[in-house]
């Protein structure tokens, strides 16, 4: 076939598309280059890349008629897809969380979820509490773990500390962090503008090997956390008293309190569309006349 042939094959395919089928090309390859994103930096992503070595493989023994090892890959393809699902079940969970909690989760299209409102009355004295907290804290080099869950529900870890369910304030995060008390070792989990649990342990990072040697145990769990759901997780280092905070396994340091609770205020209360804040601005004038 020349090129010429070619050519003229693909301009009549294109001739013929409809623009439903250009969106469902660029859909489909969206989806997979979100599926290269969500596997590359994971033990899957060296599985896909043996996936491909054995499809080589088979079209290979196929098409040069090699009847025992197409048969023994056929049979392996049989069974792979199960195996697959079985060794890799973390990996495929913390996928579909990430696409959950991803610009197309459910909150951001406003199906679940209360409204700026209802944010702003629970978290704005919670942020004003945890950002005076770590402060005083990082003051005393006091080492401190505080995860604010937001989408994704952190029952497993909420299990295994032990139930708080307190009105946040410096004192009581003093007293739970304080080195002898019996829930100072374990994160803090925050959820509604509130203190649910303490002493909770978090998971292990994907890739431990590859952090930071210089960071401690707080900081590796921290990371481990957010590449685990969508928290935000605070530490306070023992050892310098440097705030930082983890969000989707990346690790930020040396935050001040401005900065803290700018980043705090951004991620837990959305900001209101303007025709609300002007209609809210007209309703108070129209009361006050």
């Amino acid at each position: 076939m020349s090129l010429g042939d070619i050519w003229e094959s693909l301009y009549s395919v294109v001739r013929t598309m409809r623009p439903v089928d250009f969106v469902d090309i660029a859909l489909l390859s969206y989806l997979i280059y979100y599926l290269f994103k969500l596997i590359r930096e994971t033990r899957a992503g060296q599985l896909f890349k043996g996936i491909l070595l054995l499809v080589i493989a088979y079209a290979i023994a196929e098409f040069v008629e090699m009847k025992a090892i197409t048969y023994l890959l056929e049979q392996t393809f049989d069974i792979g897809l199960l195996a697959v699902v079985v060794m890799f079940q973390p990996e495929i969970r913390r996928a579909f969380e990430k696409i959950g909690h991803s610009q197309f989760g459910l909150k951001n299209l406003n199906l679940i979820g209360g409204s700026a409102d209802e944010a702003a009355a629970k978290w704005t004295n919670a942020i004003d509490a945890v950002c005076d907290s770590c402060v005083e804290l990082s003051s005393t080099c006091t080492g401190a773990l505080i995860v604010i869950e937001q989408q994704t529900k952190l029952g497993e870890q909420i299990e295994n500390g032990t139930v708080v369910n307190a009105i946040p304030s410096k004192e009581l995060f003093g007293n739970i962090f304080y080195p002898k008390t019996p829930l100072h070792d374990g994160a803090v989990i925050m959820r509604d503008g509130m203190v649910l649990a303490a002493a909770c342990f978090l998971p292990k990072p994907q890739k431990e090997e590859l952090i930071n040697k210089k960071l401690g145990s707080r900081h590796r769990a921290a990371i481990g956390m957010s590449e685990n759901s969508d928290a935000i997780v605070i530490v306070v280092s023992e050892e310098t008293g440097q705030i930082s905070v983890a969000e989707n396994g990346n690790l930020t340091r040396n935050f001040t309190r401005d900065k803290l609770h700018h980043l705090l205020t951004e991620r837990l209360i959305p900001k209101q569309p303007e025709g609300k804040i002007r209609l809210r601005r007209s309703k108070g004038k129209g009361e006050q006349a």
